[in-house]
């Protein structure tokens, strides 16, 4: 495919993008652009176990937080070109390099390569790590090429969903993403070393002043799945990044309080499938170096 006119998230620009030229909300072109692609055991320990999780940085982004952590290259672009072939390569050199998986972080915008480079089985499961904001449509074709699922639950009301990302679908968008990624795996399975080989894990990432919106995500997930067929997972690492550090409200950590309003919370309603991320994660110790790790084929 040299140009397509694209729809693949659900703010639909209707950009033509080409195999190079970047265009619409996400800047990218259809080949993929990777700033880095390596072992990494910051994940959940279902995803990095103890030989870490492949992660494959995509740059570009369709959703855009203001508070994006990697928005060097989300937003600022940051990465290399590659040709299909050669994510494939990337794919086997990281498997051979005994990653647990193959974690695709922020996919969504090159859909159509993803599906290409993944048109033969990998011997170990595809993670589908993205911001939460998906189109069923899109996702329906990825059936069968991803068996875990690992979105965000970013914001659960629509005026939150345009201060920190100008979208206001995001809540119906997101949760509609969610319930088709279920459907298409199933409920969660784990292998006899507690590594997950299929199913939905939800992250949700609890801003400062928005405890709320971090106790609506509890109640939604625990009154839409029954026990037992996702994971949750609830992290305090917020630290302001982007754009975010110039926004009150957003330009500061979260508070010893807020976290612990949330962990209270999330104890009460007795929801137990999951993890709860330390407050002291925020240190900036989870924002891994982009400088083109893996990407390039090694002299």
């Amino acid at each position: 495919m040299t140009e397509k006119t694209c729809r693949d998230c659900p703010r639909a620009c209707g950009a033509l993008r080409t195999g190079e030229e970047g265009a619409g909300f996400c800047k990218m072109g259809l080949l993929p652009v990777v700033a880095r692609a390596a072992l990494h055991h910051w994940e959940e320990p279902c995803i990095s176990g103890t030989r870490g999780s492949g992660t494959v940085f995509f740059s570009g982004c369709a959703l855009g937080c203001v508070f994006c952590q990697n928005d060097s290259i989300t937003q600022g672009g940051f990465g290399k070109r590659i040709p299909v072939s050669r994510l494939k390569e990337i794919y086997r050199e990281l498997a051979q390099a005994g990653a647990h998986n193959i974690n695709l972080v922020g996919p969504t915008h090159f859909t159509d390569a993803v599906l290409e480079s993944l048109r033969d089985p990998l011997p170990i499961p595809v993670v589908y790590n993205c911001g939460g904001y998906e189109k069923v449509e899109t996702l329906r074709r990825l059936e069968g090429k991803v068996q875990v699922y690992l979105p965000d639950l970013k914001y659960m009301n629509s005026a939150l969903a345009v201060r920190c990302a100008h979208a206001a679908d995001y809540p119906e968008a997101a949760q509609a993403a969610i319930r088709e990624m279920v459907r298409q795996t199933g409920s969660v399975r784990f292998d006899s070393e507690g590594m997950l080989q299929s199913g939905v894990l939800i992250r949700h990432l609890i801003l400062p002043g928005e405890t709320e919106n971090a106790l609506d995500v509890i109640d939604w997930v625990r009154e839409t799945f029954p026990p037992g067929t996702v994971w949750l997972s609830l992290m305090g690492q917020y630290l302001p990044c982007g754009r975010a550090k110039e926004m009150p409200g957003l330009d500061r950590p979260l508070r010893e309080e807020e976290y612990r309003r949330v962990e209270e919370y999330l104890l009460v309603s007795g929801f137990e499938d999951g993890y709860l991320q330390e407050l002291s994660s925020a240190a900036g110790a989870y924002i891994p170096d982009f400088h083109l790790q893996g990407v390039e084929i090694a002299e």
